[in-house]
């Protein structure tokens, strides 16, 4: 893959994530700080939201996959297990060992996360291969 086509998925997949994430965070923002409820609830409550609205636009626009609808479906709720897991990871961290603030965290996890799951979704769940041979699940 070209330098380019890198450059375009990277630029296409934060505009989705910005869209899903700004939408998210606000949510997040609201739901800790006026529900009172707290931040690794809010974000297993939210998480599945944001991954599900995520899933479309960048298999749709981001990566521009033709292969079998489930399995990439298959391997996104995989890759974002894992993401999932890696942000209640930082947040046990550095909130409840370091204390720092949940808003800086969740912040910061979002970025990290995101950097990790644009890894995933390139390489594994939606391959430049396309599954067109069917070899992939």
């Amino acid at each position: 893959m070209t330098d380019r086509l890198l450059q375009k998925q990277l630029l296409r997949f934060v505009l989705v994530g910005l869209a899903t994430n700004v939408v998210g965070f606000g949510l997040y923002l609201f739901v800790t700080g006026i529900i009172g409820v707290g931040p690794k609830t809010t974000v297993s409550i939210l998480y599945p939201v944001g991954a599900l609205m995520g899933y479309f636009g960048n298999r749709q626009w981001t990566f521009s996959h033709r292969g079998h609808l489930l399995g990439s479906s298959f391997r996104y709720v995989v890759a974002h297990a894992f993401g999932y897991l890696l942000n209640i990871l930082l947040l046990l961290i550095f909130v409840d060992r370091l204390r720092f603030p949940h808003q800086l965290v969740q912040a910061v996890s979002i970025l990290i996360v995101a950097l990790f799951l644009f890894v995933m979704f390139r390489v594994f769940v939606f391959p430049a291969a396309s599954e067109s041979d069917g070899s992939a699940l």
